[in-house]
């Protein structure tokens, strides 16, 4: 094609502007549309569960326990707390090791097989982690609906959680602190856990802080590990089912009940004002303290 043929860059230049201040124009009109739906259903769904749920709670639901369709909830807050927190003290050491053993030795072939493993965890659905756990403990072991059961399966769901976080906190600590620790003769763990790990703190309690969110909304893998009980927690680990929050949701929402339905409620907002706390909190930790950079 001569020149003479070609297309001015001068005339087609304003076309081109045109379509490409229309396609800008266009996406961040469909990502504010996408923003406003999201936000909607979100503040459909929290006036719902404030308003009804405000409504609920009384004073016989801290004190009381499930009886029936009726009752309280106490059952249901210990056993929410033994379980989330019985999960944290399992799943918190094992993480922290994983995490840090990732970070602080990651071009080792061990390293890239917690990573590819802690990956696959994040991925497998909550209800085949609980149907696993119903296998090996409920039935394989012999626990039956149980606290052991219930705390080592959402150990392992937060697990991968807590892994990645400090793994990505000791990361962004900077080198300098590590270089100035083996300066002044420190081995590798006065290193990492006088030097790397206090910098990188506020990333790690934010990842378990989450770790305990998760835990605390989960019903799937609950339903298979630690069943219900309308009484309170007798303190054995096996052999003995547990109530928690998330299971008064799912269940007493389909009973045609008033009282049932007034239950439910009163769990959503429950569960949904702890979960909220924690973020809150996680965030603070977070915005708190930054790990040294570079």
């Amino acid at each position: 094609m001569s020149p003479a043929a070609r297309p001015d860059a001068r005339q087609r230049s304003p076309l081109l502007r045109w379509w490409r201040r229309l396609g800008t124009s266009a996406g961040w009109a469909a990502t504010g549309l996408a923003f406003l739906a999201l936000a909607a259903a979100m503040l459909w769904i929290l006036q719902v569960v404030v308003v009804r749920g405000a409504g609920a709670l009384t004073p016989s639901i801290f004190t009381g326990v499930t009886q029936g369709n009726g009752g309280g909830l106490l059952n249901a807050i210990e056993g929410t707390a033994v379980t989330s927190l019985g999960a944290l003290l399992l799943a918190v050491p094992c993480g922290l090791a994983a995490g840090i053993y990732v970070a602080e030795y990651r071009h080792s072939g061990w390293a890239a097989v917690i990573r590819f493993l802690s990956d696959i965890l994040v991925g497998v659905p909550s209800i085949v982690m609980g149907y696993a756990g119903y296998v090996m403990m409920v039935v394989g072991l012999g626990w039956h609906f149980s606290v052991a059961a219930a705390a080592i399966t959402l150990a392992v769901i937060a697990l991968p959680y807590i892994c990645r976080t400090t793994e990505l906190a000791l990361r962004q600590v900077s080198m300098r602190l590590r270089e100035a620790g083996y300066a002044l003769g420190g081995a590798d763990a006065a290193v990492i856990l006088r030097i790397a790990l206090p910098s990188a703190l506020p990333g790690v309690l934010t990842g378990i802080l989450l770790a305990l969110s998760i835990s605390v909304g989960e019903t799937a893998p609950l339903l298979y590990t630690a069943g219900w009980s309308d009484y309170l927690w007798n303190g054995q680990l096996t052999n003995a089912p547990i109530g928690y929050l998330t299971y008064a949701i799912w269940t007493f929402i389909n009973e045609p009940s008033v009282q049932a339905n007034r239950l439910a409620y009163a769990a959503a907002l429950l569960v949904t004002g702890i979960v909220l706390v924690i973020n809150i909190a996680a965030r603070l930790v977070l915005r708190g303290a930054q790990p040294a950079r570079v």
